[in-house]
């Protein structure tokens, strides 16, 4: 097991840490219960210079703060006032870049994930989404600021190598009123083809 530690997130670059997170583990531990998978979506947020950022142009409120916190910790928040989002927070304190987790593919705790999301059948659509993967695997607003080094969410190097060619890069998910910044390439995927 080799646990991604702090300094990992600390990095400066959060599109290359966002795209390097393809192919990490990431768990949970709620309630005594582990779930979890491998990485196989995400999207960068590049801090105050990104218009789809919620921190663009230095806005600071109670919802985003924990994105200016030094990074390593979990930032969430609600989406449509219900769906839950996961996002990392990365590089140093007052730098709010962050990388939203949008799926994984479930690999550890699958019947747990089914109950907590009352679907048939663990496969990639129980968690191809970033509101079903906080479903999936137990979390809500209440975990954010929470420490990715601890033992309640983490994250695993396992040596997964994802060939560059299995590697879909695209502007992100939702962003439109991002003018020209929703165009930029900070979605990576793993492609299920």
């Amino acid at each position: 097991m080799n646990r991604l530690q702090k300094s990992y997130f600390l990095q400066h670059d959060v599109v290359s840490i966002a795209r390097d997170l393809l192919g990490k583990y990431l768990f949970t531990m709620k309630d005594g219960q582990l779930a979890g998978g491998i990485i196989s979506e995400v999207e960068a947020y590049n801090g105050v210079g990104d218009r789809a950022s919620h921190a663009y142009g230095g806005r600071r409120t109670r919802r985003n703060e924990m994105m200016y916190h030094e990074g390593g910790v979990v930032y969430m928040f609600l989406c449509y006032g219900m769906h839950s989002m996961l996002n990392f927070v990365t590089n140093e304190e007052d730098v709010p870049d962050a990388v939203l987790v949008r799926g994984i593919v479930p690999t550890h705790g699958g019947e747990l994930m089914l109950q907590r999301t009352g679907k048939p059948v663990v496969s990639p659509a129980l968690t191809d989404g970033p509101g079903k993967l906080c479903k999936a695997l137990g979390l809500t607003v209440a975990d954010n600021g929470t420490p990715l080094d601890g033992n309640t969410i983490w994250l695993e190097d396992r040596g997964v190598v994802i060939p560059e060619d299995k590697i879909l890069i695209t502007p992100r998910i939702g962003v439109d009123y991002a003018g020209e910044d929703a165009l930029r390439p900070y979605r990576f995927c793993i492609d299920p083809e």
